[in-house]
């Protein structure tokens, strides 16, 4: 049985790992955005399909059983790609999509559609921002005049805000570390995606203890009629029922 998963998320290394062996052959898909990528188990493959008619002449080709959607939740484009490629190659196709973040007592969130929306709502609410949404993306914010902390893997893609110092990191985050962060920097706001995984979330819970307002991007929209599930270990389990 070969399974395709596309993404080089956590949760798409860690299903990698729990099927690799065993009777099905895993190829796991990385798009190439980051420059040295954690590999999983298994085969890989990095760059894109040339979209979702390519996408299907891929499986096609290489006798793929069933494809998983492990991609990061803001991954729009795959998401919609994978669906249409599975339904014109008549394979079955599962989402693993890792839970949104959940508001604890005491959060100041701010939840917008998106990044140029984050930008706009940046007015009143702080002039020392911490900035976490990926080195792309940064243009929605290159016009305004505030301070910001930009942390990514890779180095950030112009444009980019003029009052700007980079921290090039990689999670997964301490609560202490993210505590000194804002701290150390004097941040007074923190804009990020609603990604989810308990890797980067202690930034959200630094934020709380320093009452420092978030500005949230929420999740892009999702393909209709995909199963979905939410672990690694749920996404093993579908695979391994579908073994001859």
């Amino acid at each position: 049985m070969h399974i395709l998963i596309l993404g080089g998320t956590t949760e798409a290394r860690a299903l990698a790992g729990l099927l690799h062996g065993g009777g099905v052959r895993v190829t796991s898909s990385l798009a190439g955005r980051v420059a040295s990528p954690r590999l999983p188990e298994g085969e890989v493959r990095i760059g894109g399909f040339g979209g979702a008619e390519g996408l299907a002449e891929w499986i096609g080709a290489h006798a793929v059983d069933a494809v998983i959607d492990a991609t990061h939740p803001f991954a729009e484009r795959i998401s919609f790609n994978a669906a249409g490629a599975a339904a014109t190659a008549h394979v079955p196709l599962l989402a693993l999509r890792r839970p949104g973040w959940v508001p604890a007592d005491g959060d100041r969130w701010l939840s917008v559609p998106s990044l140029p929306a984050a930008a706009d709502a940046l007015d009143g609410l702080g002039e020392r921002v911490f900035l976490t949404t990926g080195r792309m993306g940064l243009a929605a914010f290159a016009a305004l005049p505030h301070w910001f902390l930009v942390r990514s893997v890779d180095a950030p893609e112009a444009p980019m805000p003029a009052r700007a110092e980079v921290l090039l990191d990689r999670g997964p985050f301490t609560l202490d570390g993210e505590r000194e962060l804002l701290a150390g920097h004097r941040i007074d706001v923190l804009v990020t995606k609603d990604s989810g995984a308990a890797a980067t979330a202690p930034k959200l819970t630094a934020a709380r203890e320093a009452r420092i307002p978030v500005v949230l991007v929420r999740r892009p929209p999702v393909p209709d009629g995909v199963p979905v599930v939410t672990t690694p270990e749920e996404a093993a389990a579908w695979v391994r029922s579908r073994l001859p």
